[in-house]
């Protein structure tokens, strides 16, 4: 199985990439690649630890004339998010993800690749297996969990780290240098409401949208990608404006960190309304394409009669719902002021279900700025508060202040011009980084981002830049012989 992969240039990135992505590792469980990463360092004979929360630590001396340099810290996290298309048949649980070669691109087979964060696990991997590269001493850090919560690396403890500099390999453009990253924080509003019995003379249909891009919640905010949860509210608000509709149940979205690309909904309405309700969605359902037709060609929204639920939602707790959801902030909530085309706040409402009288809502807010992340998230507790749910704020973590007068950057800066004959991006991004949460327990490490082109990360369409990662990997080896003196 994907022979063609290892065959890749560099090889030694590839094929550990191969390795690696033949381990099942959904955030959250990742006992197997935890225990592959320990035996992969054990069989090195390097110094290796687990520490408490699970995050893997394999320490490599200096190669002989190295030994005066700082040590580094090479970080990559071991998870990945697991997404596919609805029409895939897989087990993320105990199938290793199955990858093709398409053109300049490495893809996965109606999942996601896991390139997000696994070409970096694999980068220092390959360096830590290497007998030939140059490099300082080496505290290869893997963490756990990165893509629904950070735990890792909230959990990873002061004092088990002696490396002056941080390489975070977790960029997505090769031409980007990261020197900085938003913070987080999950907002879940919940709530039960009582179910009624449908009336006989309702009819029942079901409402799906799909086709939709999804992304990452964060580097694709701002692109104007449909989320499957605002459309299915319009569609249902609409509903309810027009025909009385009545919502059974929601199943839209799944992880907060994705941009959700798929929703469906089983709802009822009178049955004298049939035919004009059908004119009514196919119409808006046209107008909905025809305004993301640039961005989302392959958007779809069925509209199918079904067997009549037995239950509906409370009408007064659905007319609540379904208003919140409409005000809800989705997308881009500010700009940054200092730093251009920077998005400073956001939010993706990625999760909305309804089922068995409970209600849930789960978004991730992100801002580079913690006023303006606080603000938005009692921006969405007002909304979702006034219709009678219960918000609860979670997970939040800090944003990383860029620091632009660092040693590491200077040579990273410096050695990307030199190679490619043009600066590099120097920028912050909008995604969660772990770099943020290190730097409370390690605050005197320098830190400094960067990595290979990956798309549609969070997604199926998640893919890899086979002539990036050559790139790439010419680009960590240099920065590995060129690492400042102690």
């Amino acid at each position: 199985m994907n022979t063609e992969i290892r065959a890749l240039e560099p090889q030694e990135l590839w094929n550990k990439f191969a390795d690696l992505n033949a381990v099942p590792r959904p955030s959250k469980k990742e006992e197997r690649v935890i225990a592959f990463m320990k035996d992969f360092g054990a069989k090195l004979g390097f110094e290796t630890i687990e520490d408490e929360v699970g995050n893997v630590i394999i320490k490599k001396p200096a190669t002989p004339g190295m030994e005066d340099r700082v040590t580094i810290v090479m970080q990559s996290h071991l998870d990945m998010v697991h997404q596919k298309n609805a029409d895939t048949d897989f087990d993320f649980d105990t199938q290793g993800i199955e990858m093709y070669v398409d053109g300049d691109w490495v893809r996965a087979k109606g999942t996601t690749l896991g390139a997000d964060n696994g070409l970096g696990v694999a980068t220092i991997m390959a360096i830590l297996e290497s007998k030939t590269i140059e490099h300082p001493a080496i505290e290869a850090l893997f963490t756990i969990d990165e893509e629904t919560g950070m735990t890792g690396a909230m959990g990873l403890k002061g004092g088990l780290l002696s490396g002056g500099i941080l390489l975070n390999l977790d960029t997505e453009e090769d031409d980007e240098i990261g020197v900085g990253c938003a913070g987080g924080v999950d907002v879940t509003a919940t709530r039960t409401y009582t179910e009624e019995e449908t009336p006989e003379f309702k009819t029942g249909y079901t409402i799906t949208v799909k086709g939709l891009q999804g992304g990452h919640s964060g580097m694709d905010i701002h692109k104007g990608l449909g989320n499957a949860n605002k459309i299915m509210n319009r569609l249902l608000f609409d509903g309810f404006e027009n025909f009385g509709l009545r919502i059974s149940e929601i199943n839209g979205g799944s992880l907060r960190n994705a941009i959700p690309r798929e929703s469906k909904a089983t709802v009822a309405i009178d049955a004298i309304h049939q035919e004009v309700f059908e004119a009514e969605m196919e119409e808006l359902a046209t107008t909905i394409k025809t305004e993301l037709k640039t961005m989302e060609p392959e958007l779809q929204i069925v509209v199918e009669a079904c067997e009549t639920p037995e239950k509906m939602m409370d009408l007064g707790v659905q007319e609540g719902l379904t208003r919140a959801i409409y005000a809800a902030v989705n997308g881009v909530y500010r700009m940054s002021a200092d730093i251009p085309d920077l998005v400073e706040t956001s939010n993706n409402i990625a999760r909305v279900v309804v089922k068995e009288g409970t209600i849930k809502v789960a978004c991730l807010t992100r801002s580079s700025v913690e006023s303006s992340k606080i603000d938005l998230a009692n921006t969405l507790r007002a909304a979702f508060e006034l219709t009678g749910c219960e918000v609860e704020c979670s997970g939040d973590y800090p944003g990383w202040a860029p620091n632009m007068d660092s040693s590491i950057l200077k040579v990273l800066d410096g050695l990307y011009e030199k190679m490619n004959g043009e600066k590099a991006h120097v920028a912050a991004c909008h995604a969660g980084l772990e770099c943020g949460i290190l730097g409370q327990n390690y605050p005197e490490m320098e830190m400094i981002s960067f990595g290979p082109t990956i798309k549609g990360a969070h997604s199926p369409d998640e893919r890899a830049s086979i002539s990036s990662a050559q790139k790439y990997w010419k680009f960590v080896l240099e920065i590995l012989k060129h690492i400042p003196k102690k």
